[in-house]
């Protein structure tokens, strides 16, 4: 099983859109999580769940028509849909898959970065939707633009960081993309989802030429 992340910057780079699209055929994840995404990014896949267009959200808006925060892509069937804090910024659905159902949440935690007074508040937020749905008894993935490094000082507040590594740690879930430098996309796991297996981490876009974010992704063995 892969599982991929990548924050696409708002489509800034829509004259790469192709480039973009060909990137996460490429990457041929089974559940690929894109942020900050748009819905002219739309890799081939049998489902796609979404946050809601952003069109509207200001005065004067500041958002295309087309963007959204989060989009979960999947072959896998989706068995259940949850409600998260703010539907804008998270998505969550249950899938089943060849391990079992896991239930994945899609997300951007801090919309404008990890400096702004509500960030705090929507990390909360977001983790006592992580702790609620743990605690029904589903294995979880949650994945997207953590707006932290763990490896590093790339970019993170200690705040955000211990917060995250707390709750992970009490519920048994593994930020499997910690250590790797300069990243601040991830993909958390259940430890009881992936058992024994082995893991391997790709990345890519180091050059920042797509989006201001690298991609990243983990195959499950």
């Amino acid at each position: 099983m892969k599982i991929a992340a990548w924050n696409v910057e708002r489509l800034k780079h829509k004259k790469d859109l192709n480039a973009i699209l060909s990137e996460c055929g490429r990457i041929s994840a089974d559940i690929l999580v894109l942020t900050e995404t748009d819905e002219r990014v739309t890799p081939e896949y049998k489902n796609c769940f979404r946050t809601p267009l952003l069109k509207g959200i200001s005065t004067p808006s500041v958002y295309a028509d087309t963007e959204n925060r989060v989009s979960v892509f999947t072959n896998y069937e989706c068995v259940g849909r949850l409600p998260t804090y703010d539907e804008k910024t998270a998505v969550c659905a249950v899938l089943r898959t060849e391990k079992g159902d896991l239930l994945v949440y899609g997300t951007i935690m801090g919309i404008n970065g990890n400096r702004r007074t509500s960030y705090r508040e929507d990390l909360v937020r977001q983790l006592e939707d992580i702790n609620r749905y743990v605690k029904e008894g589903y294995n979880i993935c949650v994945a997207g633009d953590f707006n932290c490094s763990f490896g590093d000082n790339y970019y993170f507040t200690n705040y955000g960081r211990d917060q995250m590594l707390k709750v992970f740690s009490d519920h048994n879930i593994d930020i499997l993309t910690k250590d790797r430098p300069e990243c601040i996309d991830h993909i958390a796991i259940s430890n009881t989802f992936i058992g024994n297996a082995g893991f391997c981490i790709e990345e890519w876009n180091y050059d920042k030429s797509l989006s201001d974010h690298k991609g990243i992704a983990v195959t499950i063995q």
